[in-house]
C-alpha cells in the first residue's frame, strides 16, 4: 500500500501489436510489474489515437485494428520509479514513457481494517412536559383532519415533535363507544397525539391546540427527558 505523500505516476503508451519477444509488449510489461510488487498498474484501451507514425488507429479498421493505442498507468513511490525504470525502458522499444510527480492523498487497500474511533454517547437529562392530546378521528379543522392540523401547526411553530397513535376501541365524554367496525369502515376511532416540550413552550402548545379543537382533552405530566447523542471523536 502506497504511503501518503510524494510519489510518482508512470504512463506508457504502446501499440496493441507491439510485442516483446512471443507475447504483446502490454503484457510484459504488466507481467513485468507485478512481478516487481508495484502498488497497481491498469491497462486502458483506446478507442482512437495516432503516434509519431502520423497513422490513425481505430478499432473499426480491420487493419490500423492490428495497432490500436493502449495506455498502462501505474504509481508509486520515487524510489521504486527509479529502480524499475531502467528495465522498461529496454523494453519499450516503440512507444512512449512519461513520469509526473503527483501526492497521493488516500490508498486504502479492500482488504485492510480501518480503525475507526469510536463514537462516544452522551446523555442529557433535563425536565420537560408530556402532553397528550385526544380527540376523535373525525373531529375537523378548516375542512382537514384535526390530528392531521394540529401536526402540522405544531411543526410550524417548531415544536421538537408529535405522535399521532389510533386506538380501537374507546368511548369519550360523550359515552359513545367508538371502535373499528368489522370491515375497517369506521371513521370515528380514537386518536391521541403525545407530545414531550421543555416546560416554557408547553403553555403555548396548550393555547394553540384548545383553539382548534371543538371537544376533546388535552392532558399534561411532568417528565424527564433523557436526549441520547452520540458523537464521533475527531480524527488527529
Amino acid at each position: 500500500m502506497l504511503p501518503r505523500g510524494s510519489a510518482k505516476k508512470v504512463t506508457i503508451y504502446v501499440n496493441q501489436d507491439t510485442r516483446a519477444h512471443v507475447e504483446p509488449l502490454w503484457s510484459a510489461i504488466l507481467t513485468f510489474l507485478r512481478s516487481r510488487h508495484v502498488a497497481g498498474a491498469t491497462l486502458f484501451w483506446a478507442d482512437m489515437g495516432f503516434g509519431s507514425h502520423e497513422q490513425v488507429h481505430n478499432p473499426r479498421s480491420e487493419y490500423s485494428g492490428e495497432h490500436r493505442p493502449l495506455r498502462i498507468e501505474f504509481i508509486d513511490t520515487a524510489e521504486r520509479v527509479e529502480e524499475i525504470l531502467p528495465t522498461l525502458y529496454e523494453m519499450v522499444t516503440d512507444g512512449l514513457i512519461g513520469v509526473q510527480d503527483i501526492t497521493v492523498i488516500k490508498s486504502v487497500s479492500k482488504d485492510q481494517k480501518i480503525t475507526r474511533p469510536e463514537p462516544s454517547r452522551k446523555i442529557v437529562t433535563t425536565p420537560a412536559k408530556l402532553v397528550r392530546i385526544y380527540l376523535g378521528e373525525s373531529d375537523k379543522h378548516e375542512e382537514q383532519p384535526l390530528y392531521e392540523a394540529i401536526v402540522k401547526k405544531l411543526r410550524m411553530m417548531d415544536f421538537s415533535g408529535a405522535t399521532i397513535y389510533r386506538g380501537i376501541l374507546g368511548y369519550g365524554a360523550k359515552r359513545h363507544t367508538h371502535k373499528e367496525g368489522r370491515f375497517h369502515l369506521s371513521h370515528d376511532l380514537p386518536i391521541m397525539i403525545s407530545v414531550v416540550e421543555r416546560p416554557e413552550k408547553v403553555n403555548d402548545l396548550i393555547q394553540t391546540v384548545s383553539s382548534m379543537m371543538q371537544d376533546g382533552l388535552i392532558v399534561t405530566s411532568d417528565v424527564e427527558l433523557h436526549q441520547i447523542a452520540h458523537e464521533i471523536p475527531s480524527g488527529g
